[in-house]
């Protein structure tokens, strides 16, 4: 081998070494909340810090709902606070849609046209509906038309530690395969769903991807992951409501291959939005 060829090959190959490196660092974290949690203080009040504490933890992009979205009716400012919140930072803004709110189709809009947001979050059980309501396939139709990923928060916490004031029990998922049936080109993302929901009601929906906030046990990816496809698993930490390292921790404890492991970590996220 000639000078040439060995700086060459050298230089191919310490690149080739630096973009593998570049890429297992990467983490992509579905599922985060930003702003004032309308029951407690949960430490996402203040952006800069939050952010700093994601990043600290390896975060290189974060999709991000906002509290304010569950309880206020003005879903229009909460958005707009949103997207200037996230504007020019790893995170990235999730519009709430309320489909029990009239003119919601025109926050949908804004949050595709006016913000440039890819995705939008539902929280079914906070803004009293379901998934049989008419509403909701036409929230599908119009994610497809805007290209959205479209997020359905199952729960947000345990029925049993809920403000007795404010009970949300968990959306019913039975609706959802015969709707994503008919609508293949919606693409859907269950957060918060946990194992006996999914063996119930989605196991066999072919454009549906889910986040493992909610997913327990020994292992808990690990088993998903034998019966779950891998392309359509997420990272997601539900933080600040969890502790994010319980997260990292699922990843740890299972046994999943390096390839597994970057596909949940942010591959598959990354190609949702390619």
């Amino acid at each position: 081998m000639n000078r040439r060829n060995f700086i060459l090959t050298s230089s191919a190959a310490l690149a080739a070494s630096s973009l593998k490196a570049a890429d297992e660092s990467k983490l992509t974290d579905c599922h985060v909340y930003l702003g004032e949690n309308p029951f407690r203080k949960l430490g996402a009040e203040n952006r800069d810090e939050f952010i700093q504490a994601l990043s600290k933890r390896g975060v290189t992009d974060a999709w991000t709902g906002a509290f304010e979205g569950l309880l206020r009716r003005d879903v229009a400012s909460v958005n707009l606070s949103l997207a200037q919140a996230c504007q020019g930072t790893m995170l990235r803004p999730c519009g709430t849609i309320n489909l029990a709110l009239p003119d919601w189709q025109e926050d949908v809009r804004r949050c595709a046209e006016d913000h440039g947001m890819r995705i939008i979050r539902l929280h079914p059980n906070y803004h009293a509906y379901d998934l049989k309501s008419p509403s909701f396939r036409d929230l599908l139709a119009l994610s497809v038309k805007h290209h959205l990923l479209v997020q359905v928060v199952v729960q947000m916490e345990d029925e049993r530690t809920q403000n007795p004031l404010v009970r949300a029990a968990p959306v019913d998922l039975q609706p959802l395969p015969g709707i994503l049936q008919e609508m293949k080109e919606a693409r859907v993302m269950l957060l918060n769903a946990n194992a006996a929901m999914l063996l119930r009601h989605v196991q066999t929906c072919p454009n549906l991807w889910l986040d493992f906030a909610m997913i327990e046990g020994v292992g808990g990816v690990e088993n998903l992951l034998k019966t779950w496809p891998l392309e359509r698993l997420v990272f997601g930490s539900f933080t600040p409501v969890f502790y994010w390292e319980s997260a990292r921790l699922k990843m740890q404890e299972s046994a999943l291959t390096p390839a597994q492991h970057m596909a949940v970590q942010w591959q598959n996220a990354a190609s949702l939005l390619a």
